[in-house]
């Protein structure tokens, strides 16, 4: 098992940055391909980025492509999401997550996720 923690999360205007860790304790962080997600109010939590184990491959949702940025450090067991040109449609709750068998863009497919954090992008 894996344990997953947030932070990074906050308030910031549009056309700023933000940058997102994903702390994990437990088992072989490099086991895992990792995933960030968000959520909106009163919408479905989607995809936003994901890595493989060792960050070769990496995927991201077209809404946040040439924006942002994921990212491992598998010595510090630590992933991140580089937020930039941050947009007001960007605000959500943003959860990371692990998945035991390969990068997917399908929340179904992890296996642990994080308590979430906030961000909050304002015009």
């Amino acid at each position: 098992q894996v344990q997953l923690i947030e932070s990074g999360g906050g308030a910031v205007e549009a056309g700023g940055s933000l940058r997102l860790s994903c702390a994990a304790s437990g088992d072989t962080f490099s086991s895992y391909a990792m995933g960030w997600f968000r959520q909106a109010p009163g919408k479905e939590r989607e995809f936003v980025a994901g890595a493989s184990w060792n960050g070769g491959k990496t995927s991201y949702a077209d809404s946040v492509k040439g924006r942002f940025t994921i990212s491992r450090d598998n010595a510090k067991n630590t992933a991140y999401l580089q937020m930039n040109s941050l947009k007001p449609e960007d605000t959500a709750v943003y959860y990371c997550a692990a998945d035991t068998d390969r990068l997917s863009r399908y929340r179904e497919h992890y296996d642990y996720w994080g308590q979430g954090t906030q961000v909050t992008v304002s015009s």
